[in-house]
């Protein structure tokens, strides 16, 4: 076989052993409102081992990248995140490893992030690099008013009851930083979800919601309308209860001294008459009978 041959059968070799086994698992396209922050899980699996003429080399991954519209993502390719370089966008963080996990994260997103992305790993040898070829592609909207939706269905709540109020859009939205109002009065509360217990007549009004980084994602009023309660029937309060209580110990206390304050002088009444009568019988001298 000439030697240019050879070359080119060790060429294909070495892409073969390469390709055997490796994979980069990407997300399904993802949807995002611009100003949002997009997660995009990941999972790799290098190559274990390469070798040729009975020589094995184990592969490990020295370095990892992430790179916007190109499939190869090698070379002098831009790339938006890049573990050896200290000078990637902020906004692109990789939350994995050079194990397994390539997860990247995406913070306020624009409207230029919109596109499909490659993960690439890069090993001790270069029969172990590989990029996912798929990618994951990410869609970007901008200006699209949010939504509210209620836990109550209609916005007709009682006093007492509590209620959660969602701030949606029409497509995936991760981590949201949202701002909410009431009457358009800016809350101190955050997130998709707001959460209103032990709801009384001052939380009625008109709420809206919105990213913090995008004005032109307010959403439409969602009217929260908090109805009073049935009225319960009044009970005495607990210290009304105790001074009737104290009352009735008192009244009953008087009615058992008094029935026994009778019995006790009718008692001593019977036991002076009985006194009264001894002291009627004369007592005769000594010698008396014996005169008779």
């Amino acid at each position: 076989m000439a030697g240019w041959d050879q070359k080119i059968l060790w060429t294909f070799m070495f892409m073969l052993a390469g390709a055997v086994g490796q994979r980069v698992n990407y997300p399904d396209p993802v949807c995002a409102v611009k100003g949002s922050t997009v997660t995009l899980p990941c999972t790799f699996t290098p190559v274990e081992s390469v070798g040729d003429g009975g020589t094995k080399v184990w592969i490990e991954i020295v370095k990892v990248r992430w790179c916007q519209r190109h499939p190869i993502c090698q070379g002098i390719t831009p790339s938006v995140y890049d573990s050896n370089s200290t000078d990637n966008d902020p906004r692109f963080k990789y939350l994995g490893d050079k194990k397994g996990n390539c997860t990247l994260q995406i913070t306020d997103i624009q409207k230029d992030d919109d596109d499909t992305y490659h993960f690439r790993m890069e090993a001790n040898d270069v029969r172990g690099h590989w990029t996912g070829h798929s990618g994951v592609s990410v869609f970007v909207t901008d200006g699209v008013p949010m939504k509210i939706s209620s836990s109550s269905g209609d916005g007709q709540v009682r006093t007492g009851e509590r209620v959660t109020l969602f701030c949606t859009a029409h497509c995936t939205i991760h981590q949201l930083k949202v701002t909410w109002f009431r009457d358009d009065h800016a809350l101190s509360e955050s997130g998709p979800a707001l959460q209103l217990s032990s709801l009384t007549a001052k939380d009625s009004g008109n709420y809206t919601c919105g990213l913090k980084s995008s004005t032109g994602t307010r959403s439409l009023p969602y009217s929260l309308h908090v109805e009073a309660g049935e009225e319960e029937p009044s009970r005495p309060s607990v210290d009304k209860l105790l001074v009737v209580r104290v009352v009735l110990f008192a009244l009953h206390t008087v009615l058992i001294v008094t029935v026994a304050s009778i019995i006790f002088r009718r008692t001593c009444v019977k036991d002076s008459s009985g006194s009264r009568e001894a002291r009627k019988v004369r007592v005769q001298p000594p010698g008396f009978m014996e005169q008779l």
